[in-house]
């Protein structure tokens, strides 16, 4: 079983960074894709970025070129530095393990309890 707790949210104004991370348990940490999901407030869930085991990235659009996913597999944990941020970024953040590689086609994601950004002045 893999358990994820993300880390690093918090307040900053228009045009601030903040650095997401997230830790995850377990041995087969290197062997899972990794995404970051949010979900602002009243709206749906939004997948923002994607790392494959072999560090491929996918971004949605509303992020691409101000946000960067990446992993460290010595020590278990995704990122997600987030540059130039926008009041419209103010979401909570949550970051999801696919197990399919190491569960099957029916294992359910794992995912973290969220940490909570918020873009204002």
């Amino acid at each position: 079983q893999v358990q994820l707790v993300e880390s690093g949210g918090g307040w900053v104004q228009p045009g601030g960074s903040l650095r997401l991370s997230c830790a995850a348990s377990g041995s087969a940490f290197s062997r899972l894709p990794m995404h970051w999901y949010r979900q602002p407030t009243v709206k749906q869930l939004e997948l923002v970025a994607t790392i494959t085991s072999g560090r491929t990235t996918n971004y949605a659009d509303s992020v691409m070129g101000r946000l960067t996913i990446s992993r460290d597999n010595a020590n278990n944990s995704v990122y997600l530095q987030m540059n130039n941020l926008k009041p419209e970024d103010t979401a909570v953040y949550y970051c999801s393990a696919d197990l399919t590689v190491i569960g099957g086609p029916s294992a359910q994601d794992a995912w973290g309890q969220g940490t909570l950004v918020t873009v204002s002045s």
